[in-house]
């Protein structure tokens, strides 16, 4: 039998690091809440027991009113530089960590309820999440696993008609999402002045996250280095999918690498190299083109905080590793998305052309990408300059002859690396209107359907896959989504 809820629990690992890491806390009740989203994929893959077998409460576990049998919830407190600002103590101000499971394969999951009441971190805000964005964050984060970027995953969710006020009136909701670790580059920032304290979360980030960095001759180098370069990796593949984060604090950036917290977040329509998602973001800090220089500047921030740890040189060392390893991987997966078998020093002068046209036009980024195999020269018409698009593409097929390669062969591996969906604003807007409106969650579940295989053909999904109506130009997010 697989195992429910009342079944899961191992105290979570990190709630037996010293007491000061974390306050122990309690969820606080959510009336009469009902059952939004299972996600029945992820419960699989974790090897726990289906929605149907789950105990009838499951809204009630996923919103922490009930908690696994022995749960001891805590949330962690640590500090962050915001907009670029040392913003001194933050933690969970709305995250409840509530146990670990041991899936069968092996992998630790820890299990964190976001929106489940305020904790000793919320800095006098109301601990909750609305449906709005709790809805988007359980969708963009399975849209992440599907597109192959390192994420953190939601298992479920429930509401509640009990409201929260942001801008206006809405509704209470929970997502119960999960990862190996929710540790961020903040919980080394708040122990930087705290050496003991310091070297006590990197040795226990090293032991169960980093064991390989154990036998090196300084284990918190080699740490910091897997870290900028899973960094490198996680930013190269936004940019390649048009993925804008909106808020890339250093106390957003996870140790592992994942994407985490998915507040003002979007996927770009028109290509526009200073799209700005996040409408609180009034400087454009935090801008598409600005992603992979904010990963460096936040990695610097944790080295930083790690120097008490290892000599300055060696700390230098490891993130003058990063603007290499990014171009690298950027430069690889640009090389897939063209259908190249052998990147060429010369392709980024191809790239670089293609970008300010399309940044010229406007052209839908993922409609482009996805269409370059099949449509080619048609796709002039979403160009505004035609003939300098018409140069361009013939120096794409001039470099295309150059190789050796089956066009039906480069169509399917291009397919494979340019998604054809992706989480559209307003995609997530209709989902959002007709769970709030409705009370029809139907549209969650069908676009997490198709958003779990976002390479292949889905013809019953095709119209998730059209470009955005004028409507969506008007969607706006900010940090309060």
């Amino acid at each position: 039998m697989k195992p429910t809820f009342d079944q899961i629990l191992l105290t979570p690992r990190f709630g037996r690091l010293p007491g000061h890491f974390y306050s122990r806390i309690q969820p606080t009740p959510l009336p009469s809440p009902y059952l939004i989203a299972w996600n029945t994929e992820l419960a699989s893959e974790m090897g726990l027991a289906s929605e149907a077998e789950q105990h009838p409460l499951l809204a009630n576990y996923l919103c922490g009113n009930r908690l696994p049998q022995g749960s001891e919830p805590i949330a962690s407190v640590y500090s962050g530089h915001q907009f670029g600002v040392n913003a001194g103590q933050l933690g969970d101000g709305r995250a409840i960590l509530i146990a670990e499971y041991l899936a069968p394969n092996g992998q630790h999951w820890e299990m964190q309820l976001k929106g489940a009441g305020p904790t000793p971190y919320s800095r006098r805000a109301d601990g909750r999440a609305v449906l709005r964005s709790s809805i988007r964050e359980y969708l963009c984060s399975e849209a992440m696993h599907g597109l192959g970027i390192a994420t953190t995953r939601a298992l479920g969710m429930a509401g509640s008609a009990q409201g929260v006020w942001r801008e206006s009136l809405e509704t209470a909701a929970v997502v119960l999402r999960t990862a190996p670790s929710f540790v961020r580059f903040g919980h080394f920032e708040h122990y930087r002045h705290d050496v003991d304290s310091l070297r006590t979360l990197a040795d226990w980030v090293i032991e169960y996250h980093y064991p390989d960095c154990a036998a090196a001759s300084n284990p918190y180098v080699a740490l910091l280095a897997n870290v900028v370069e899973r960094t490198a990796l996680m930013i190269a593949q936004w940019q390649a999918v048009g993925f804008c984060h909106g808020v890339m604090n250093s106390d957003n950036m996870s140790i592992l690498g994942l994407t985490l917290d998915y507040g003002p977040f979007g996927f770009m329509d028109g290509f526009d190299a200073g799209h700005i998602c996040n409408h609180s973001d009034d400087s454009g800090r935090y801008a598409y083109q600005q992603q992979p220089e904010i990963g460096l500047w936040n990695l610097h921030v944790l080295a930083q905080a790690l120097l008490p740890l290892m000599d300055k040189a060696s700390a230098l060392h490891a993130l003058q590793q990063y603007q290499g390893q990014f171009e690298n991987h950027f430069a690889d997966l640009l090389r897939q998305k063209l259908g190249l078998l052998h990147w060429q020093e010369s392709d980024w002068h191809l790239i670089t052309t293609l970008f300010e046209l399309m940044h010229a036009s406007r052209c839908d980024w993922t409609y482009f990408w996805r269409n370059l195999p099949q449509l080619g020269a048609e796709l002039r018409d979403h160009f505004q300059d035609r003939g300098a698009f018409d140069i361009w593409f013939t120096n794409y097929q001039i470099r295309l002859g150059s190789e050796i390669h089956d066009p039906t062969e480069r169509q399917v591996a291009m397919n494979r690396v340019n998604p054809k969906y992706i989480l559209r604003n307003h995609l997530a807007e209709i989902a959002i209107r007709k769970a709030r409106d409705e009370g029809d969650f139907k549209e969650i579940k069908a676009l997490q359907q198709c958003l779990m295989h976002p390479f292949d053909e889905q013809p019953h999904f095709d119209h998730y896959a059209a470009l955005p109506p004028e409507w969506a130009a008007q969607i706006g997010v900010s940090c309060s989504s």
